[in-house]
């Protein structure tokens, strides 16, 4: 007999004291979402926020805004009421989402590389590179990219046979908390998680990495003054935003080839982190070092007042 339903025992081990992290990851919640309404409001009602790197700033405010939303509610109300039951079926529509979703965080950080290499290596040939043809190929590309890596996880997990333990240590659907419950062969899903991992983080990364070591060469050879520091400023927002988002990953990835070595709550911590993290420190870093953004919401809090 294959589990059907399943039950979230992460955090068990502090039994009656569990229903005290309802408040540290409410708190993240709210600040996740709050911060990136903000930032999204801002960007979408200041046509002097309409450029091409300051969408992409939303964009990835959307996408920070979203995520949370997938795994926050479900693990919050399991904290208070003990709530911990979920089929297989919304186990893997959480993975997918949490997956589809998750990964254009790093569709959106190659998109911003390339569009500063462009702005500052080819800036006469900017319009021919990024326009709205070009933009669209890259959304679809990232669509189909993404959502088919995101599909074959979700359907190679669903084929599984989960017949010793129907009890996932963890507090939200991660793929390999449940693949860990499967009792057959399970080689082909971590070949397939590998694969999805290296073509879409790994891929670009490794662009991003080639775009901004050309983008320093190039400024430090033919910029100088506010022109260089404007451009080094800029990139190294984005440059802080990628390794935050690019550790936190690495690290949950890492945490569960490792299983042995690393305590099964610091293991759920790290994980819960790559997600939620991000999500919190990405708008408030963008808010703070972009000073077209930070200008309009510090004119929008002195009309509140």
């Amino acid at each position: 007999i294959s589990h059907t339903e399943f039950l979230f025992v992460g955090f068990y081990e502090l039994k009656q004291h569990r229903w005290l992290l309802f408040f540290p990851f409410f708190l993240m919640f709210m600040l996740s979402s709050i911060a990136n309404s903000i930032l999204i409001f801002v960007i979408k009602t200041q046509r002097s926020l309409h450029s091409p790197m300051c969408v992409l700033i939303g964009a990835m405010a959307c996408v920070d805004l979203s995520l949370p939303v997938f795994i926050v509610p479900k693990m919050i109300f399991s904290f208070l009421f003990n709530w911990d039951g979920i089929s297989l079926l919304g186990c893997l529509v959480q993975m997918f989402f949490i997956h589809f979703v998750g990964s254009f965080q790093s569709s959106i950080l190659l998109w911003m590389s390339l569009d500063r290499y462009a702005a500052i290596c080819i800036p006469l040939r900017y319009n021919d590179y990024l326009n709205i043809s070009s933009s669209l190929k890259f959304v679809l590309a990232a669509i189909v990219r993404n959502g088919t890596f995101a599909v074959i996880v979700d359907v190679l997990a669903g084929d599984l046979s989960f017949c010793s333990s129907n009890a996932i240590n963890h507090c939200f659907c991660e793929h390999m908390a449940l693949v860990g419950l499967a009792c057959g062969n399970t080689i082909v899903n971590n070949v397939v998680g590998l694969l999805a991992v290296f073509c879409v983080t790994t891929l670009d990364c490794l662009f991003m990495v080639i775009s901004y070591v050309k983008i320093f060469i190039s400024v430090f050879k033919t910029t100088s003054g506010k022109s260089f520091h404007k451009a080094i400023h800029t990139c190294t927002t984005h440059i802080i935003v990628m390794c935050v988002t690019y550790f936190c990953a690495m690290t949950a990835f890492v945490s569960y080839r490792i299983p042995n070595s690393i305590p099964p709550d610091i293991r759920i911590i790290i994980s819960t982190m790559y997600l939620l993290f991000p999500s919190c420190f990405n708008p408030i870093i963008y808010g703070i070092r972009t000073k077209e953004i930070r200008e309009q919401i510090l004119k929008l809090v002195v009309c509140f007042h």
